[in-house]
This record gives structure tokens, C-alpha cells and sequence, in this order.
């Protein structure tokens, strides 16, 4: 485990534990919400409300997800797994869907770490891809 002064996302220096966790982007945490959303309303019917907590955080995922139909999730997922990104990683580029190359590296800064296969031409067909997904959607 590192110490947080060791810490550094941009160089993949996370500590053991969060580089296992698997991350999920906005757009499946909507989806997971969405279906527990379902049963517990068919479960407790019309009368009985459901968790303000729940409807709230469905509402956010929703808000902020970039792929609303689950084939296209799936999709992205499979699609950003073939680039051998770290969890996180396939997370944040999942929801931001960034537009450039440099755009992608600002906001994951770890795909600059030389020899890991992330050249400029890698992150471009990434994007693409991701743009083809959305297109579509």
C-alpha cells in the first residue's frame, strides 16, 4: 500500500487496492440504478416512496452519462478494455469522452507514461472508436 505522499494517478501510483477495484462508468451505475429502481417500485408499489437517496443519485448518472442505451455501455466498455487502460482510467475517458488527443491526456495524464502503448495514433483510434459508438447510439 503507498503512503499518500507516494500517491500519483499520473503515473499509475495508486496504491494496490484501487488499481484492483473495478470502476464503472456513469452511464453503468444508471443502468445498475435504473434496474434496482424498477424492482423496488414493483416490490413496494404505488404507496410506499422509495429512497430519496436513490432517486437522487439516478437522476446524477443520468444526467451525466454519455451512452444511454445498455448495447452501447457494453460497447464502450469492451471497445476501451482492448487498450489495456487501468480501470480508472477507462472510467474517466468513459464519462468525459474527451474530443482530442490532448484533451484525453489532460484529463488522464497517465496515458503520457512512455511504453505503455499509448502513443498519439493509440489514443486517436481510441477516440474514434468511442466516437463511432456514439454516433450510433
Amino acid at each position: 500500500m503507498l503512503r499518500g505522499e507516494d500517491e500519483d494517478a499520473s503515473e499509475l501510483k495508486i496504491g494496490e487496492d484501487f488499481l484492483k477495484a473495478k470502476c464503472l462508468m456513469n452511464s453503468e451505475v444508471a443502468i445498475l440504478l435504473e434496474h434496482r429502481y424498477d424492482q423496488m417500485k414493483q416490490m413496494s408499489g404505488d404507496s410506499t416512496p422509495l429512497p430519496q437517496v436513490l432517486e437522487k443519485s439516478l437522476q446524477y448518472v443520468k444526467r451525466f452519462s454519455r451512452f444511454t442505451n445498455q448495447g452501447s455501455v457494453k460497447q464502450v466498455r469492451e471497445v476501451l478494455s482492448r487498450y489495456q487502460l487501468a480501470e480508472f482510467e477507462l472510467a474517466v475517458i468513459g464519462n468525459l469522452c474527451p474530443e482530442t488527443v490532448e484533451e484525453a491526456k489532460a484529463i488522464v495524464p497517465s496515458l503520457k507514461i512512455k511504453g505503455r502503448g499509448h502513443d498519439d495514433e493509440a489514443v486517436e483510434r481510441l477516440l474514434n472508436d468511442l466516437l463511432m459508438i456514439k454516433k450510433f447510439e
